[in-house]
């Protein structure tokens, strides 16, 4: 087996059932009705709020790449590994990534389904990809702050994992208020809570100002949303116990000053994020899903944050928080049944901000597939050929 690009490549070639292209299952090249009305306004809300940035170096085959992406409907939005793929259990399905179990393993395929407010908004090409590399690469560099469960990478989208016992909490931290989100800070904060999540807040904080230091917000999940939870409520309740707790919470805050150095060090803020964990056999507790990626974490760019910060504007950033923005401003997220189509310009933003990011951070060149095989194909060749050697 050959490591490259996070990607292992095994030369054991291998037969494999074949299902058609999966198309997006919510295409945001789709004009709908409702895209069109909200035409005019969807640009205006890009011209106001800044959301190009001003990159000038953008690498064309990677513009070119999105577009051709976009046209041939060439998402990842759904997978059937368990239909493609001899030794694969049945699929659950989480925002982002599918999950299939094979024996002592998992095999967590990352999609290019686009999440937010609880609910899928898009489909973005290549999203899966870059959360999936980007994610290799802060495993591999944080090892040596908490251990993880990573086995190998067979595909661009594919990462198998070690089973273990997941903790039901997501240990949020953050640097800033900021946020639009239910549970963001900015936006319980604005609303008067001063106590949140066992962290006090001082009054005279205004929207994405850097807070004196860095917070854990955890989260646990009710139903088909994430519920904000206080240190001493998570052991109250039997989520972990006092030591697990302590020790998790101690390995996030590390983690996040770390991505915070590296981010700096790249011209970038690190501002809030997300971290899993799990329970290994052996008890020892394991970093897990993914890691500062633009999907679980808001970076903005440094350069331009003060000057913003004092008009009032909002950061330049190089995540979907713009997507949620024009989310808000065009609809209900959390209450309306339909959603409108994401504007085909910020679906394509969206996209190629991932790869820069990922390209920014790691400091590698962006592998761009062929755009016109199935993903879906390709991820059931190179997973049937790691299942053989699992």
């Amino acid at each position: 087996m050959r490591m490259g690009s996070g990607v292992a490549e095994l030369s054991m070639p291998l037969k494999t059932k074949s299902l058609p292209s999966l198309p997006c299952k919510k295409s945001p090249v789709r004009t709908s009705l409702h895209e069109r009305k909200h035409k005019s306004l969807s640009i205006r809300a890009v011209a106001a709020n800044n959301f190009t940035l001003d990159v000038r170096d953008r690498r064309a085959d990677v513009v070119r790449g999105i577009e051709e992406s976009l046209s041939l409907f060439n998402c990842l939005s759904e997978t059937h590994l368990d239909k493609t793929v001899t030794g694969v259990g049945s699929k659950i399905r989480g925002k982002v990534r599918d999950i299939y179990s094979a024996g002592d393993y998992l095999i967590l395929v990352t999609t290019d389904r686009q999440s937010a407010f609880d609910r899928v908004l898009a489909s973005v090409p290549f999203k899966g990809q870059v959360l999936n590399q980007t994610s290799l690469w802060w495993f591999n560099n944080t090892k040596d702050i908490v251990p993880n469960a990573v086995v190998s990478s067979p595909d661009l989208n594919v990462t198998i994992a070690k089973k273990c016992s997941v903790y039901p909490v997501e240990f949020v931290v953050r640097g800033y208020v900021t946020g639009t989100t239910s549970t963001s800070l900015w936006t319980v904060y604005s609303k008067g809570v001063r106590n949140y999540c066992g962290n006090v807040l001082p009054d005279g904080l205004v929207k994405n100002q850097r807070l004196e230091k860095n917070i854990l917000t955890p989260t646990t999940k009710a139903a088909d949303h994430d519920v904000p939870i206080s240190p001493e409520e998570i052991v109250e309740q039997g989520l972990m116990t006092r030591d697990e707790l302590n020790e998790a919470c101690r390995k996030a805050l590390v983690l996040f000053e770390y991505g915070q150095s590296v981010a700096a060090e790249h011209g970038l803020l690190l501002v809030d994020t997300k971290y899993e964990f799990g329970k290994a056999d052996d008890g020892s507790i394991l970093l897990i899903d993914e890691v500062h990626t633009p999907d679980s974490s808001r970076y903005w760019i440094a350069a331009s944050y003060e000057e913003r910060l004092k008009k009032g504007l909002e950061p330049e950033n190089i995540d979907k928080e713009f997507l949620r923005l024009w989310f808000s401003n065009n609809c209900d997220p959390y209450k309306d049944k339909v959603l409108p189509d994401a504007p085909r310009e910020l679906v394509s933003e969206l996209a190629w901000r991932y790869i820069f990011l990922y390209e920014t951070i790691t400091g590698l060149k962006f592998d761009l597939p062929d755009a016109k095989e199935s993903i879906h194909d390709r991820i059931s060749r190179n997973v049937s050929q790691a299942m053989l050697h699992l």
